[in-house]
């Protein structure tokens, strides 16, 4: 138990190293690149979150398990938009640009549709499905890099001049292992001492190891909103829930079609409504901006569905 003890807490510690590392480097190589820090959330630190997703989904589906695969996807995007957003955006307020409301978010709205289309369209996510979700990612990354005009400004520019290019993708190889080491330290180490301790499989899977994956996103958000590179927290979770649907669920679903008969409307209509919050956000309130009072009722709507998950135990 002590030794687990010591684990959990070096895995909180990677955790939060890797976090504030990747946040430094990503956003050095933003302005090195002329890249926006949003595009560079979306994709570098947006990949590089979701690869414990990414590696439980492709598990589950290789063993046959396509529960762990569709449930893990919508569990990790449920978690990063209500609760990992939303606590963010009380740390402090996130500003939404003109692209991110005609473009970033309403693709992400698109993709998550599509996705509830396609569960309730039949019993399973076939291949084709997949390879259509593959297709729309690729094309998306393609549309983002050639429409991003960077936003590059002065202090900042210049602060990110004194950080060798080399030494920035040191730092987000390092955070990126940091973020998915320290993740598994933790998820494994938590659920041995909750097994010890007599907490049921059912519990530690809704909480623990649906929390876990999600792990790296709100290390790296929470050091992005302290950091005020609110763009960097903003297309990290954006990207984040692009890269799982398409590019997760894509990818399992090609291996072997996933079947969707255990997802309930509640959980989709929790998935959706988080990603239409989001985008009514932007014109509500103080404009083209998610506020702290906004935030707080994602996380009362995030408290609401895990309520509504214990109770079905």
């Amino acid at each position: 138990m002590f030794l687990q003890i010591v684990l959990l807490i070096a895995g909180l510690a990677l955790i939060v190293f890797g976090a504030d590392w990747l946040v430094d480097g990503a956003s050095a190589i933003a302005r090195k690149a002329g890249i926006s820090e949003f595009v560079i959330g979306l994709t570098i630190v947006g990949f590089g979150t979701s690869c414990p997703e990414l590696v439980v989904s492709l598990t589950g589906a290789l063993q046959g398990n396509a529960d762990i695969s569709v449930g893990n996807v919508i569990g990790s995007n449920i978690f990063n938009t209500l609760l990992i957003l939303g606590m963010t955006a009380v740390i402090a307020p996130i500003a939404v640009t003109r692209t991110n409301s005609r473009r970033d978010i309403p693709i992400v709205m698109l993709v998550t549709f599509l996705f509830a289309f396609f569960c309730l369209s039949g019993e399973a996510i076939n291949r084709w499905e997949g390879i259509a979700f593959l297709a729309i990612f690729i094309a998306y990354l393609v549309y983002c890099f050639k429409t991003d005009a960077g936003d590059a400004s002065g202090d900042e520019e210049a602060s990110a001049k004194v950080m060798n290019i080399w030494l920035a993708i040191l730092l987000v190889a390092a955070g990126l292992g940091g973020l998915i080491l320290g993740g598994q330290l933790f998820v494994n180490n938590a659920t041995a001492i909750a097994r010890a301790v007599g907490v049921s499989d059912k519990f530690i899977a809704i909480t623990l190891l649906a929390g876990g994956t999600s792990l790296p996103e709100l290390a790296t958000c929470i050091v992005a909103a302290a950091k005020k590179k609110d763009q960097l927290a903003l297309g990290n979770v954006l990207g984040s829930n692009v890269f799982n649907i398409l590019l997760i669920l894509g990818t399992s679903a090609v291996v072997t079609p996933l079947s969707t008969l255990a997802i309930t409307w509640v959980d989709l209509g929790v998935l959706l409504l988080s990603v239409i919050l989001v985008w009514l956000w932007t014109y509500t309130g103080k404009r083209d901006r998610i506020d702290r009072w906004e935030a707080v009722l994602m996380l009362l709507c995030f408290v609401a569905y895990y309520i509504w998950l214990f109770m079905k135990l």
